[in-house]
Order: C-alpha cells, then structure tokens, then sequence
C-alpha cells in the first residue's frame, strides 16, 4: 500500500512565451513559490496545464523540469494520458526515468469505453509500463464523459493493477466519492478534485486534493481545513463560499486557465497566454474579473512569490 498523499496538491498551469513555445524558465520561481504557499505538490500536464494541447516533447521536458525544479519535499505528480495508448506508455516510462513521485492518467477524450472492464483494460496498459511508479487514475466526466462509477473501477482495478495508488476524483458524486475512500478499509488514497466543494470531500474523508485554485489562494484552503478539524463550520464555510463565488467568476469568463493566468500575475508570475485555440481574454474582460474578485475577498488570500 502507497503512503497516501496529505494536503493540498497544485494542478499547475503551462506558460507560454510570445512565440508560442513553451516557457520552461518560470517553473524553478513558480515551484518555490507553491512550496513556500504549504502546497504538498503538483500535478504536471493535466487539464489546467493544456496537456492535450502540448506535443509529446513539450510534455516530456516539462516533466522533467518539474522534477528538476521541485524543492524538497514538493510531490511531482506527471498526467500520462493522451490520445494514443504508447504515448502515454512513453510518458509513463518517461516519468519514472526521471523520478517522478507518481503518474495519473484521464481516459482519452476521442475514446468511449462501454464498459468498466474496457476502462481498467485500457488503463492497465500504461500503469504497468511503469510498475514502480504509483498510479492514479484521473476521474474526470465533465471533460471526457466517462461517467461509470468509481468504486466499480476500483473493484476491478483492485485485481489488476498492481501499482494503482488511488483517483484523482473530479466529479461531484459525492456517495461514489464515499464509496472509494471507504473500499477495502481505506486502502486507496482517494484526491479530492473540486476546489468549490472541498468541504463536501472532507465530510466524506478526503486527507488530499488536487485543484486549480491551489496555485492562487492555498492559504484560504489552509484556514478552511483548519477550521472544519476544529469543527467551526460557520468559518470553514464562509471560507468555501469566497472558493466558490472566485471558481465562479473565473468559469464566467469563458476561459477558465486564462483567468487563472490573470492572477498569477497578480501574484508576479507571467504565464502568458492560452494555446492556439482556447481562449484569450480581453483587457476589458481581465478588469471586470478583477474588480469581481477583489470584490469577492480572495485577493486577501493570494498565494505569494
């Protein structure tokens, strides 16, 4: 059994020059600043980082990177998944290569298992190109409408991948969620991944999560777990509710990873823009986001480089 993963884990964003390329030089500053926040780690090339949106060879120097860069102590977590099963072989293999800390993987978007045993047979391919490795596998319905529930993948995965360390839960049902974290007494490390209903993950036994707004505001985070083990829900719910209005405001926008960028560099980190395709905010659409969030009270709990 894997040692589970306690706190609150990044879901890191990609910067990108002016030219398009990739900008590795950010990730040394933006990975002491996430340790320095009491981020216990990052999850590399997933849906916050543009992974489908990079090439193979950008997301193997990124991962790289990021296990270079980490400071001690920092998890590195690297998503495997793609659109080609060897692809993600390569960047399983890639990531162990390299030492990284763990891989996870979402199901490709272009592929609709139709059932379970599709879902664990696919998966099982690239967990076992890395067995020294602990594997998560990504849950997340709302990006590529695999919708069966976790605890019977975990019923059948339990038999088949050796080195299946937990999900990484992205999704709000929230009796399934339960279900996972209580199968076979606990013994997979089940990652809360809904930063505006964090609370509702730590009713059900949530010890890890991985979100977004990590990167900009962990120390609400931090007061809102530390309020609900004291059991002051009044404070740890006014907490989640800021969470939930700054999620909102951010998705309104249309572009939920270029709102994000935004507030890096509020916090002194230029990520630049989206990749081709995916959206790019106006300036007046930038301000109007401002003044809501200020608003809202977040800016008070801005993460700092």
């Amino acid at each position: 059994m894997y040692k589970k993963i306690k706190g609150f884990v990044a879901a890191s964003l990609t910067g990108f020059n002016q030219d398009g390329t990739v900008n590795l030089d950010i990730i040394p500053r933006y990975a002491a600043m996430l340790h320095s926040s009491g981020i216990a780690g990052v999850f590399v090339n997933g849906t916050t980082g543009e992974g489908y949106s990079l090439t193979l060879d950008e997301r193997l120097a990124l991962a790289k990177c990021w296990v270079d860069s980490a400071p001690e102590g920092l998890i590195v977590l690297i998503h495997v998944g793609y659109t080609d099963k060897d692809e993600s072989r390569a960047l399983a293999i890639h990531a162990a290569e390299i030492g990284a800390d763990g891989i996870g993987q979402i199901c490709p978007i272009n592929l609709q298992p139709k059932s379970v045993k599709e879902l664990v047979d696919y998966v099982s391919s690239t967990a076992s190109s890395s067995p020294e490795l602990p594997y998560y596998y990504y849950h997340m319905p709302s990006i590529n409408n695999v919708s069966f529930p976790m605890i019977d993948f975990l019923i059948l995965a339990d038999e088949t991948i050796p080195n299946l360390a937990g999900i990484k839960y992205t999704h709000d049902d929230i009796l399934d969620y339960k279900l996972c974290r209580e199968f076979m007494d606990g013994k997979y490390d089940i990652l809360f991944g809904r930063d505006e209903f964090l609370m509702e993950g730590l009713k059900a036994g949530a010890q890890g999560a991985v979100g977004s707004t990590y990167n900009i505001m962990v120390s609400l985070y931090h007061e809102l777990l530390k309020a609900f083990c004291n059991g002051d829900l009044e404070t740890a719910q006014n907490l989640q509710n800021i969470s939930a209005e700054a999620c909102k405001l951010i998705y309104n926008t249309g572009s939920f990873g270029f709102g994000l960028k935004t507030i890096m560099r509020k916090i002194g980190l230029d990520f630049g823009g989206m990749r081709t395709l995916q959206v790019n905010l106006s300036e007046n659409k930038v301000n109007k986001l401002d003044a809501s969030l200020q608003k809202s009270g977040m800016y008070k709990f801005l993460n700092k480089v």
